[in-house]
């Protein structure tokens, strides 16, 4: 939308065109007659406020009868608001974040992971915040994103004219903590749920006087366990483990900000025509084996445990009867719902996968057609399963074997189990697989499961380049889970989540390389970030992209451990930080385009060449 100073071609002629004396008033009065219509024309326009939590669970609520929690202040919001009682997204975080934000299915963009750039969603796509901004809104993601960590995939080339938070799927330090404002970090102080929250707080009060889309994305309560000691101390007192008393006491912060939050959308006068959408991002983790609401299954599942989630949905202004919908619905029907709530045109050729929920949320939904709904569990980039369906009664399960629910299992269809079939009317829990006995309903589902992979897979799923060279990120840093490599290197974590890097580069055959799409031509300086002992240091790396190449020698960088403020140690691995060294390399010159930036070693005197934590690049 266009500011209030923004003056309309009439305007121009009045101030300039003719060089006319006019009474100030007058002009005034013109002016408001020709010019774009004033910020205070889009009063009656809705204020879009999303709070999202990571990894908490359907069942990590008070609400929903948790005995071992409190949950108040989002209880009261469920309780005010249009909840959903059979509300489904992905199994896995930033599949559910991609379907929230376009309204189609993750595999359309391009998502089908949550590391090595599988969880980049595509440019392309029109995101909520690209429509909503389009359309007069300030908007601004706070907190996680998890869609890609290099500009234009980042949240200020999706739409968001602020961004406050990380790019990974996690992040390791909960306390005093740098985030990225914009591109640029910035040191925090406090916990980082309260910092997030007063960052929603100050963008709130900022936009009052405009319609606002904010996009509230915590990390809490998923892993590392780091809670505030008030929070894990309360559930340490009543015989809980380190895990599930820092989860736990993670979950009862998040309520104390979101009650904090919502507070100052009451001080301002804003609860009335603010449409707040809570939800949560894939099934639960560290409190499911205490409560999980009689579910099977908790994130990764297929399972209902592993995608049924909360969704309330408040707008004091038109939905003044709150109430619990018990039709299914899907974190594709966010989207077009909350454009239709805010008298949004879609977005022009966009096909959305799902559906304004409207006359649901004004209890109209007596004619709501059956529905049919799918989540496929991603492994790589040609596994069709592990997959689910879901109708009103059903569910129809297909599972890969394998640790932490199939996610880390082998990348082959014909390990797949057979279809299950669970009456979710009848058996909730999912204690008996009735397929046998309802061979024409798994005929059916299971038709309907591979014509739906097969419509949705079409564009392509593969990993896309990363990009370097953008005004808007430089330097830019290409982070080791992105890159390719063979020989004997490894990650240090295992799978290569978010922060983790390469290690046992033992032997000169070994190889890195990052598939890039170069923006802007020019000369770039390249360094790496690094680790290598004195023992070992004395190596010669190349780096080469094209024709163009650069060397240097590895000098000794110990890269110490920075330590954690970790309640429990069984993850660790998972999360470390270290104070990594820096090695110039030298200046390349590169062409636009796709390119394959590779590392490779000519003399290696010691056991390893280098751990290497990234590669840096920086257009002159």
């Amino acid at each position: 939308m266009p500011g209030a100073e923004s003056r309309s071609p009439l305007s121009h002629f009045f101030l300039k065109g003719r060089g006319m004396s006019i009474p100030r008033f007058v002009l005034l009065v013109l002016l408001s007659c020709v010019s774009p219509l004033p910020l205070t024309a889009f009063a009656a326009s809705p204020n879009v406020l999303v709070i999202l939590t990571d990894d908490q669970g359907f069942g990590d609520f008070s609400l929903h009868g948790n005995p071992h929690l409190s949950t108040p202040h989002i209880d009261r919001l469920g309780r005010q608001s249009v909840r959903f009682d059979r509300f489904f997204v992905n199994t896995f975080c930033a599949p559910t974040r991609a379907a929230l934000l376009t309204g189609r299915y993750p595999l359309r963009g391009g998502v089908f992971g949550v590391t090595h750039n599988k969880e980049v969603l595509r440019s392309d796509e029109v995101t909520l915040a690209e429509v909503l901004r389009d359309s007069g809104y300030r908007t601004a993601c706070i907190g996680k994103w998890h869609n890609g960590e290099q500009f234009p995939f980042t949240p200020p080339g999706q739409g968001f004219d602020e961004f406050f938070g990380f790019h990974n799927g996690h992040i390791n330090n909960y306390f005093d903590t740098e985030l990225l404002r914009g591109s640029k970090p910035e040191a925090t102080r406090g916990f980082i749920s309260d910092v997030l929250t007063d960052e929603a707080i100050r963008f709130v009060q900022d936009n009052r006087e405009r319609p606002f889309f904010c996009w509230l994305s915590y990390n809490a309560p998923h892993t590392p366990s780091q809670a505030p000691d008030r929070s894990f101390d309360k559930f340490k007192a009543k015989g809980f483990d380190d895990t599930t008393s820092a989860f736990y006491g993670m979950c009862e912060n998040l309520d104390d900000n979101v009650g904090r939050l919502l507070a100052k959308l009451d001080d301002w006068q804003l609860a009335e025509n603010t449409i707040v959408v809570f939800l949560t991002d894939n099934g639960g983790t560290g409190g499911v084996k205490h409560f999980n609401a009689g579910m099977r299954g908790g994130k990764t599942s297929l399972h209902e445990g592993g995608s049924r989630v909360p969704c309330f949905i408040r707008w004091p202004k038109q939905l003044r009867e709150p109430r619990v919908v018990e039709q299914i619905a899907a974190h594709i029907d966010v989207m077009p719902t909350v454009l239709d709530l805010c008298g949004v045109a879609p977005p022009k050729g966009v096909k959305f996968d799902g559906v304004s929920f409207r006359t649901l949320l004004e209890g109209q939904g007596s004619g709501w057609p059956e529905r049919t709904l799918f989540t496929h569990n991603p492994i790589n980039e040609t596994n069709r399963y592990p997959a689910a369906v879901r109708t009103q009664r059903w569910r129809l399960v297909r599972e890969i074997k394998g640790p932490m629910g199939g996610s880390r299992a082998k990348g082959n269809d014909d390990s797949a189990t057979a279809w299950q079939l669970y009456d979710m009317a009848a058996d909730p829990a999912e204690e008996r697989d009735v397929a046998k006995k309802h061979l024409d309903v798994v005929a059916k589902m299971s038709r309907d499961y591979e014509a739906w992979f097969d419509d949705v897979s079409s564009p392509g799923v593969k990993r896309l380049p990363v990009p370097v060279g953008h005004a808007e990120e430089n330097p830019v840093e290409l982070h080791a889970p992105q890159a390719y490599f063979d020989g004997s290197l490894k990650f240090f974590g295992g799978p290569g989540f978010a922060h983790d890097w390469l290690e046992n580069w033992a032997d000169a055959k070994s190889r890195v390389w990052f598939e890039i799409e170069v923006a802007q031509p020019g000369d770039y300086e390249i360094a790496l970030r690094y680790a290598c002992p004195r023992s070992d240091a004395g190596s010669r790396i190349r780096v080469s992209i094209g024709d163009a190449t650069a060397e240097a020698t590895v000098a000794e960088a110990e890269a110490p451990v920075i330590p954690l403020p970790h309640r429990t140690s069984d993850k660790d691995r998972y999360y470390v930080n270290r104070r990594w060294g820096v090695l110039p390399v030298g200046t390349l010159s590169l062409p636009s385009g796709s390119a394959k930036l590779m590392i490779d070693i000519t003399k290696q005197p010691g056991t390893q060449a280098m751990e290497l934590k990234g590669v840096v690049l920086k257009r002159r």
